[in-house]
């Protein structure tokens, strides 16, 4: 069998493409012609020697290669950004102070800190777990220099938008997928983090609009808290997809109030931050990108 070397430039192009749902949008953000970017996909087959695109409707959509072959692409482009930031940024030294809603602390911060130290050894990283309401305020007075949380940033002028995730009610997985959200008998029992809070005013919001009784069942100061309450049905409660334990399924959503999305925002204490900041932001992006690939990135 021959060895096959692939194009690291045309995996770029091909993994920003699936990022931003457009190969066009992708040869602009790229610099290249729309052209350049459908012979690097052709080029990609012909090396893979197996289709990797297929028509769904109007449009393309992968093939199991073509799954295969984004996993792969991005990381082989992490593991080449990450070569090329260590030769160019050995001499990198400082400090950085990084915060993290609940839901990515133990899914996305061990990586983002791993690939970070393993790139620039000098440089000393202070990691805060927090609530997005307590992360905000912290990147508003300057107590952080970067966090990762839910929501636009409200008055923070330095915020990028990654993402945006739909949320969802989620129940006890030894539930009813379709349990009813419109029993006469009783009001609704509600799980939910302690005000302030984004997702409990969005469950509140979306029950009263449908005439749904609501009571709340359970109130914690804490991610676990939440996730042990309604793992034991203790009430529901929602979420995004992101980070769901076992104990918890998602509700049916033809049977509940329609939610709308959540904004997912990296926000900046400075409109220019220092190279160790802008580095571990970089980081931290791509590293929310490539853990929700089945999300709508934002523009």
């Amino acid at each position: 069998m021959r060895r096959i070397t692939f194009d690291l430039d045309v995996l770029r192009s091909f993994a920003t493409g699936m990022e931003l749902g457009s190969f066009a949008k992708a040869a602009e953000r790229l610099g290249r012609s729309t052209s350049a970017v459908s012979a690097q996909l052709r080029k990609l087959e012909e090396q893979a020697g197996t289709p990797i695109f297929r028509k769904s409707g109007r449009g393309l959509a992968l093939t199991e290669a073509g799954e295969t072959m984004l996993a792969y692409a991005r990381r082989l482009l992490a593991l080449n950004d990450e070569a090329a930031a260590a030769v160019h940024g050995a001499d990198l030294e400082g400090w950085v102070r990084l915060g993290l809603s609940e839901d990515f602390g133990e899914a996305l911060l061990p990586a983002v800190l791993g690939r970070f130290a393993r790139a620039h050894p000098k440089v000393r990283i202070e990691a805060r777990i927090a609530r997005s309401f307590d992360l905000l305020d912290r990147v508003g007075s300057g107590q952080l220099d970067l966090a990762l949380a839910w929501g636009d940033g409200g008055v923070l002028p330095h915020g990028e938008r990654l993402a945006e995730l739909p949320m969802r009610w989620v129940g006890p997985a030894a539930g009813d997928r379709a349990a009813s959200f419109g029993r006469p008998d009783e009001p609704l029992p509600l799980a939910t983090l302690e005000a302030p809070c984004l997702l409990r005013t969005a469950a509140t919001t979306a029950l009263d609009h449908a005439g749904i009784p609501w009571r709340l069942a359970f109130v914690s100061p804490s991610l676990g808290g939440l996730w042990a309450a309604v793992a034991a049905g203790l009430g529901v409660t929602i979420r995004t997809d992101f980070g769901l334990p076992a104990g918890v399924l998602v509700l049916d959503p033809a049977a509940a109030p329609a939610l709308p999305s959540l904004p997912l925002t990296l926000l900046r204490a400075e409109a220019e931050p220092d190279p160790v900041t802008a580095r571990l932001a970089a980081i931290l992006a791509q590293s929310v990108r490539d853990a929700l690939p089945g999300f709508a990135a934002a523009a």
